[in-house]
């Protein structure tokens, strides 16, 4: 009813991993930080400030593309819904994580160069709306 989107800029931290649930849906997921950098007016060095690791999952269309495109190390930006998740590990201890079910994924282009790779158009009328853009390279911008 209230959900929570955002967007969250970072570094995919774990690669990509294709999951089930209980119900038998498939999903992707991978793990990412983000993390603050700030200007110390005194020394004029950046700095690290403190660092929000997440859970992204992904569904569907979204997670074919990221199998394809996003790699453990990438700068990405991704949007979705935020929310916790509370379970138990196997020692019985309850823990909580922050986790965002992505509607959107892509490079940070800040941080890096991509060369998209377009699907071929066909001539159905909606398909050219559909082709996927995959991340064909990656560079770091130094």
């Amino acid at each position: 009813m209230y959900e929570t989107h955002g967007t969250v800029v970072g570094t995919v931290i774990t690669g990509p991993v294709t999951r089930s649930n209980a119900a038998g849906d498939e999903f992707l997921s991978f793990r990412m930080a983000s993390t603050v950098r700030r200007r110390d007016h005194a020394t004029g060095e950046w700095r690290d400030g403190s660092t929000l690791y997440l859970t992204v999952t992904c569904r569907r269309r979204l997670m074919a593309s990221v199998v394809q495109s996003i790699a453990k190390g990438d700068p990405v930006i991704v949007t979705g819904e935020l929310r916790t998740t509370e379970y138990t590990t196997r020692d019985g201890i309850a823990r909580s994580d922050l986790e965002l079910s992505a509607t959107a994924i892509g490079p940070d282009l800040a941080r890096c160069t991509v060369v998209l790779e377009r699907a071929p158009r066909t001539g159905d009328g909606g398909a050219a709306t559909q082709a996927t853009e995959q991340v064909a390279t990656r560079s770091l911008v130094a």
